[in-house]
């Protein structure tokens, strides 16, 4: 096996999350504009593709590896993707291995997929779902179904998977539900999660107006529940406490209020084989062309070495930039894999 991937800080890149489309069934307000153009096919990875590229930073110590879209249950036969990673699961004793595969999803289709997710060696999920109002859910969503996702969510348990409900705060649109979701959450056995809107790509809303510092939220939960602090990580910026009256982890993810960038762990790549390190920033390294035009593995993985090494101490999100600012993130979140 070839050295961890390091960063010019030190920090040992052991977490990749892989978008296999920039599709979705939803048009959620935080994450993509309305009437979206997507990408053509011969633009998008294959799964032969995105197989060797996991592959390489497997090889060079990413022991977690998350799926992302869009939704990345839309793409047709992605079930022989999760398949393939699923094989680096059943080698904990090698070197190059996986300690786990997760995805992150809206949870539509988990009716179908929640059996063949868990056969192929998924045990958590985290599905993205910002209301218990059906009316509500479809006017964040713009156009997903509440019952479909909570039918999903039951599919998930009932085949075993541990889920994670992801949920991003939003001022005037949910900021009301939050000890319904914690009390639902602690009824279906489920962890909870709170996550800060972030300005990446224009969606048509007012995220300057809709953000909720975390801090605040907690504050106001911590007088109806009691908190009880943790070290627990998932090997994302999550930090969570437990719910006493429920028994369920609540998580924070809070990228505007109280940046996690000290401990980042993290790189994204795109169904584009572009290759981010870091969410907050435009710089990305292209890895689709040399892998198309030939490169061997061992370049491929100098060209992530490359990467990686330049990847920002910290982002520097900011929800007031004006439009022609060039730090702005001018992509959506389903461009770069949520």
């Amino acid at each position: 096996m070839n050295r961890p991937f390091l960063d010019s800080f030190g920090r040992a890149v052991t977490y990749l999350r892989a978008s296999v489309t920039d599709r979705c069934d939803m048009r959620c307000l935080y994450c993509m504009a309305e009437e979206m153009t997507f990408l053509p096919k011969p633009e998008i990875l294959s799964f032969d593709e995105l197989e060797r590229i996991c592959g390489a930073f497997i090889h060079n110590g990413v022991r977690r590896l998350r799926i992302t879209g869009g939704e990345p249950l839309v793409r047709r036969d992605v079930m022989s993707f999760f398949a393939a990673m699923g094989e680096w699961l059943k080698r904990p004793q090698d070197e190059a291995h996986l300690d786990e595969l997760t995805l992150t999803t809206n949870g539509s289709r988990l009716g179908e997929f929640a059996e063949p997710l868990y056969a192929a060696g998924v045990r958590r999920i985290n599905v993205s779902m910002d209301s218990l109002d059906a009316e509500r859910f479809r006017t964040i969503t713009r156009r997903g179904k509440l019952e479909k996702t909570l039918d999903g969510i039951r599919a998930a348990r009932k085949a075993g998977l541990k889920i994670r409900i992801n949920t991003v705060a939003m001022a005037g649109l949910n900021d009301d539900e939050f000890d319904d979701m914690v009390a639902w959450c602690g009824q279906i056995g489920a962890d909870l999660c709170l996550i800060e809107t972030m300005p990446m790509g224009e969606t048509g809303d007012d995220r300057q107006n809709r953000y909720l510092p975390l801090d605040r939220v907690r504050a106001d939960l911590q007088r109806r529940w009691t908190l009880e602090p943790l070290t627990y990580r998932t090997g994302g910026p999550a930090r969570y406490a437990r719910v006493a009256e429920t028994g369920q982890k609540i998580g924070f993810i809070t990228p505007m209020s109280h940046n996690f960038c000290e401990s980042c762990n993290r790189v994204r790549l795109s169904c584009t084989g572009q290759l981010y390190s870091c969410l907050g920033h435009e710089g990305a390294s292209d890895l689709r062309g040399p892998l198309r035009a030939g490169m061997d593995d061992a370049g491929i993985i100098r060209l992530v070495q490359s990467a990686i090494r330049r990847k920002p101490k910290g982002h520097d999100f900011m929800l007031d930039r004006p439009a022609d600012d060039p730090a702005r993130i001018a992509r959506h979140m389903s461009v770069t894999g949520g």
